[in-house]
């Protein structure tokens, strides 16, 4: 996972690529969480959703969990690979596993609550 990724309490990530266009995904350690994921169902391009609101669904044989919208933003791109071959993002060696790229306007106080990649993963332990 990118070391400059900004992180939820509910394990998603957010990463700037510049231009107020952002990718996120969900974080390694919820990949582990949920195990084999068999299913993602993910919003279509041009959807536009608000922090914290529920984005996709990622399911796994052990459970189905919710993904959260780390900022409020408009989905520009999904990605068609994990999508159509879900069980890649369970691969250590894969490497696209973001699920929407966005384009966002949010203001500072919608990344307050984010942490950064290493404070993410110490309140993990």
């Amino acid at each position: 996972m990118n070391e400059n990724a900004l992180c939820t309490k509910t394990h998603e990530y957010v990463l700037d690529l510049g231009n107020n266009t952002f990718e996120t995904g969900i974080t390694d350690y919820e990949i582990e969480q949920l195990g084999d994921i068999v299913f993602i169902e993910l919003p279509e391009v041009g959807s536009e959703f608000v922090k914290n609101e529920v984005f996709a669904t990622v399911e796994s044989v052990k459970a189905a969990s919710e993904i959260y919208m780390p900022v409020s933003g408009k989905i520009i791109e999904i990605n068609d690979e994990v999508v159509n071959q879900p069980e890649r993002l369970n691969d250590e060696n894969y490497n696209d596993k973001w699920l929407v790229k966005f384009e966002s306007e949010a203001d500072q106080l919608e990344f307050a609550d984010l942490m950064d990649y290493s404070d993410y993963k110490e309140e993990l332990l």
